[in-house]
């Protein structure tokens, strides 16, 4: 990620610039601080998002702190490049290889906990893909360690590395939460409301979920993969704000991607799968469509066996 040049006093009075300039700077609005005796341009800050401007203050803030001070939590998440769902970033949070002496203050949490796999990125010193999923497991809700845990797991995280590194947190405080949340990730969403909606049909008591199902019709022509498998028997497809763009070719609108998707629905209807489909709004009352797949599966036990066949992804 491309970061605006840090303005260092100390860098500035050895090319030549006095204090008065760079208070003028500042107050004039042109310069913003990020930390003791640390700019940058006011402007190019403003033009970053969310998690580049913690990127920014990070680089700021790193170099004044001791030399066991590690990026941890969701500062070590926004290195990594793993989502953010629900927390808003603040704060940089570091962690320091010992026992005690963890604070608070407005621009640096600090955490003491042994450190055993750091990584460096871009020059910072980060923790660990799993070191970070499960200290954000333990700090954070089920929604931010799930849609972040199943992304570290895309990136390459073991399920050994992070049960491993749950072992070494077995003393922390909400360890026992992010086992929970640790049991629930799989590599195979591929969307935040994929994440999201997974959690969501766990919570409404539904265990037999498969997930990348392949359906194919009684000849073997396949006729898409969709999002969810309930029950062996309910399709399930889950709408988010970018659903149709993965659909695409060419030259093609929204509508129709829209269409093609109709046509692949009808045709795995005809096979006898009922189809439940649910958007973004909807996983914030997720109850109405618990009853709708409630419906479906009561449906298709009524029903003939269906004749096309499924095959979920591997899950790893």
């Amino acid at each position: 990620m491309d970061l605006p040049k840090l303005h260092r006093r100390r860098e500035a009075l050895s090319l030549g610039v006095v204090d008065h300039e760079i208070r003028a700077r500042y107050r004039r609005g042109e310069w913003q601080r990020l930390g003791n005796g640390v700019y940058v341009d006011a402007a190019e800050s403003a033009a970053l998002d969310v998690e580049a401007r913690h990127l920014l203050r990070a680089n700021a803030i790193m170099p004044s702190l001791s030399d066991d001070a590690v990026l941890s939590h969701e500062s070590a998440a926004v290195v990594h490049g793993l989502p953010l769902f629900g927390v808003e970033l603040g704060p940089v949070h570091v962690t320091h290889n010992r026992r005690g002496g963890g604070r608070v203050n407005e621009s640096v949490v600090t955490h003491c906990f042994p450190l055993d796999d750091v990584v460096i990125i871009d020059g910072l010193r980060v923790t660990s893909l799993a070191r970070t999923v499960v200290d954000i497991a333990r700090t954070r809700s089920l929604d931010s360690a799930v849609v972040l845990g199943d992304r570290a797991m895309r990136m390459g995280v073991s399920r050994e590395e992070l049960v491993e590194e749950l072992a070494c947190a077995r003393r922390r405080q909400g360890v026992a939460k992010a086992r929970r949340a640790v049991e629930r990730l799989d590599a195979r969403s591929e969307s935040v409301g994929e994440s999201l909606s997974r959690i969501r049909l766990w919570q409404n008591g539904f265990d037999d979920v498969e997930l990348q199902v392949e359906v194919r019709d009684a000849h073997g022509k396949l006729l898409g993969r969709t999002d969810f498998l309930v029950a062996s028997t309910v399709v399930c497809e889950s709408d988010g704000k970018v659903k149709y763009g993965k659909y695409l070719r060419p030259g093609e609108e929204p509508g129709d991607a829209v269409f093609k998707e109709k046509k692949r629905e009808d045709a795995i209807r005809d096979c006898g799968y009922p189809v439940v489909r649910w958007t973004w709004a909807d996983l914030w009352s997720f109850e109405q469509v618990a009853e709708r797949i409630r419906g479906a599966c009561a449906r298709a036990e009524r029903s003939p066996r269906p004749t096309g066949t499924v095959k979920p992804a591997i899950r790893r």
